[in-house]
This record gives structure tokens, sequence and C-alpha cells, in this order.
């Protein structure tokens, strides 16, 4: 692969958004691609903006992705996903949760959650929404959302068949939680058609 692909992961601290950036960088390399990360993360402990990104080829300079150039973005949270949306080539793809995380203006009374951003977002670009935390919960364990999300992304970019997830999977996570985030990778994947 000549060509670097850029890939945007968006949410809010806690949400495991670094674990699931260190699971996609690992399996990337693994399979041979020059791979660099970045990680910002804001007011992270205090349920603020977190991003990474990565990016993979043959040959890739830098780690940082500019406004109009990710293949794909990645949302954990839906208002994060507005945020970040401009990033995204016109051409490109999201991959969302319908998850939403009031910001503190929000909980204070200040502001009002948005409506209608799944809609908004879907009738721009090609987007594929999950219901994370209904599936996380259906397996047992509202912490493996972030790794759903992961199985649907690596579907959605065809990164699926070249790359054994199982093995990065038990790399990343403690040996205590490998089986449940193994078929919540599983389960992301069978989200995306």
């Amino acid at each position: 692969m000549a060509e670097v692909k850029n890939i945007l992961l968006c949410g809010v601290g806690g949400q495991g958004i670094i674990l699931a950036s260190k699971i996609l960088a690992n399996g990337l390399i693994n399979a041979g691609y020059d791979v660099k990360m970045s990680e910002v993360h804001g007011m992270a402990q205090r349920g603020g903006s977190v991003t990474t990104q990565v990016r993979f080829g043959e040959k890739v300079h830098s780690p940082i992705i500019g406004k109009g150039q990710a293949d794909i973005l990645v949302s954990f949270e839906t208002m994060e996903t507005s945020k970040w949306l401009d990033y995204v080539k016109p051409q490109g793809q999201v991959v969302m949760n319908d998850y939403e995380i009031p910001s503190a203006p929000i909980l204070s009374g200040a502001a009002t959650y948005p409506t209608g951003i799944i809609e908004d977002i879907s009738q721009k670009i090609h987007t594929t929404v999950l219901k994370g935390s209904e599936l996380a919960s259906q397996i047992g364990n509202i912490k493996t959302m972030n790794v759903i999300i992961v199985g649907a992304l690596v579907k959605a970019m065809g990164l699926d068949a070249s790359i054994d997830w199982d093995k990065v999977i038990k790399a990343n996570v403690k040996e205590k939680f490998v089986d449940i985030n193994i078929k919540a990778f599983k389960l992301g994947m069978d989200q995306v058609k």
C-alpha cells in the first residue's frame, strides 16, 4: 500500500480511546505498515475531548492529520462527531457511536445537548452508526464499548482479513479481559455490512 490512510478517533475522556488506538496501531504494525500515532488528551480526566490520529501506509512521515484529510472519523460520542467532521475527506466515512455524554455546560443547565446530530451527519457523508453501549451491555461489560467500535472500524476499512486481531487484543488488554474483548471486537465487526 503506497497511499497513506488517515484515521481520526474522537470522544470523551474515560471512553478507552487511547486503548482502542493502540489496538488499531499494533494490528497495523503487525501487518507490516509504517504507522504513526498521536494523542491529544485535553481535559480528558474531566470529561473533555480526547482525539487520537493514526496514519498508516508504506511510509508515513508525520502523525498529524489536517482538516479534510481523514479517510475515516471514528467517534465514540455523538456530539464529538460534529466537532471533528471537517477533518474528513469529502469521499471519507464516519463510524459513529450513538452515545451521549453531556458536557459540563449541559450538566450545569447553561446549554442543551444538540438534537439531530446523527441524521445531519448521515445526510452529509457515508456513516455507520453503532449503539455501542447497548452492544457492550449485551455481552456483559460496558467497558468493552471501545473495542466494539474498533471492530466496526476494522471492518469498515477492510482491515479484517490479513491481521490476527485476536493476537493483537491479547497483547493489549489484561488477561482476564481478553475473551470478552475478542467477543466485543467480533460483535463490532458484525455491525458493518
